[in-house]
């Protein structure tokens, strides 16, 4: 599970900008289904979290901080060569802040046990990194790094004394994805958790629509889609994968990219194509079931329908193995009551026995409730007049026992709502010109 996500520096956060999932002591609301209690470390953690906040003010660039640092631990030691840049970008709109690093820390649960992880960085080089793990009480330094200086806990990170005494680790790269490679256990740990954390775009599903498709293949994973898209009142009684031979492929007219290197890897079953038959009832005129129609899923049926498929493997996945699943703009495309059902999936307990949680953020302000988040699940993104952002919890406002939280927020009291001007295109605003 998630305990925390700090960082620093980042696209339009100027500032540390900190999540926490820990629950604050001082709210009871909710806290059988809402918290799940780690009584190894006495910490009572939440299954959910959801952000508000303007267009443009930072919401989507949270979701790319995660996204960055868990691609960066996965790959760095694999898809960069020595020299390459970093992709990483600052907060450009203050000058000292463009040309100082970028933070990011996460702390988590694993299997029972905790890792507090970090690293900063620039676009040349990892400029420090960290790892502590508490497997009970106690929290224990595995490393920590200064550019290319190692301090090491040599008995419990023997695979990282060898790799920094043979000097096998870029400045490019992470000590932890490199000894990952080989086949350091704590290491493979940490990994694994980022493995399984799972960053995800509704506006863009081309990601994960692919990966539900596939798990049509496998009958339990299909039961269970079709019982997430039954219980959604889509229709749909039955779906099948139909996959198409190379020749069939490309007789068809579907490629909109006939390259001669994808026709070659089309024939030799490199790449695999399919599309999705989803089956409805017919009915007679006594309203009795006399077969089925097949409707093509994504020119047949609706955006929504699409869309809501596409979820239904990840977050399956996800509550199955207890992992977390973080969506910029769940709601696109979405019923607000779907995605109100999306959330209670996961609040829970009966259903989420695995505690995964679901981190998200949305415009949909019909899910400010109380009888769907505790205070402490509630956050806000707020950009200030000098393009800076900040992160902040609903938890920080004095509470009151009558609190209405979605017509508070859409009355600006909790801040993190757009400031919206005259928008008739005649409206006379000053320009600044720039020289080139």
């Amino acid at each position: 599970m998630l305990v925390g996500f700090t960082f620093k520096n980042y696209k339009i956060f100027h500032e540390q900008a900190e999540l926490t999932m820990i629950a604050n002591n001082y709210d009871k609301s909710r806290a059988q289904d809402n918290i799940h209690e780690c009584d190894n470390f006495n910490l009572k953690l939440l299954r959910s979290a959801v952000v508000y906040g303007a267009n443009a003010s930072g919401k989507s660039k949270l979701m790319e901080a995660l996204q960055f640092m868990r691609l960066f631990v996965i790959q760095s030691s694999q898809s960069t060569q020595k020299g390459d840049p970093i992709q990483v970008q600052p907060f450009l709109f203050n000058s000292r802040a463009a040309n100082e690093p970028t933070e990011f820390e996460i702390i988590f649960i694993h299997q029972n046990e905790m890792y507090r992880y970090g690293f900063e960085v620039n676009k040349e080089r990892v400029l420090s990194e960290w790892l502590f793990h508490r497997p009970k009480t106690k929290e224990v330094e595995i490393f920590y790094r200064q550019n290319q200086e190692f301090a090491i806990h040599k008995t419990q990170f023997p695979v990282g004394d060898t790799l920094y005494r043979d000097q096998m680790v870029r400045e490019n790269a992470l000590m932890i994805s490199v000894a990952a490679q080989f086949n350091s256990k704590l290491a493979g740990q940490v990994l694994d958790w980022f493995n399984g954390f799972r960053v995800i775009s509704a506006l863009d599903n081309a990601g994960y629509r692919g990966y539900s498709m596939m798990s049509l293949e496998n009958d339990f994973l299909k039961t269970k889609i079709l019982n997430l898209l039954s219980k959604a009142d889509m229709g749909i009684q039955d779906m099948a994968l139909k996959s198409f031979e190379p020749e069939e492929l490309l007789n068809s007219g579907k490629l909109q990219d006939e390259s001669d290197k994808l026709v070659e890897l089309i024939k030799r079953r490199k790449l695999r194509f399919a599309s999705v038959d989803a089956f409805h009832n017919v009915y007679d005129d006594n309203k009795v079931i006399v077969g089925k129609a097949s409707l093509d899923l994504e020119t047949e049926e609706s955006s929504g329908t699409n869309q809501f498929f596409a979820l239904t493997a990840p977050i399956i996945d996800v509550l199955e193995k207890g992992w977390v699943l973080a969506v910029d703009e769940l709601d696109s495309k979405l019923h607000p009551n779907l995605v109100r059902r999306i959330v209670e999936l996961f609040n829970d307990h009966k259903i989420n026995k695995n505690n995964a949680q679901l981190i998200f953020n949305t415009h949909d302000t019909n899910l400010l409730s109380t009888d769907l988040f505790r205070r402490d699940q509630i956050w806000f993104v707020e950009k200030d007049r000098y393009g800076a952002a900040k992160l902040y919890s609903l938890a920080d406002f004095k509470a009151r026992n009558d609190e209405q939280f979605e017509r508070n927020y859409l009355k600006g009291k909790y801040g993190a709502v757009p400031v919206i001007h005259d928008l008739n295109p005649s409206y006379n605003t000053k320009i600044e010109k720039h020289e080139s």
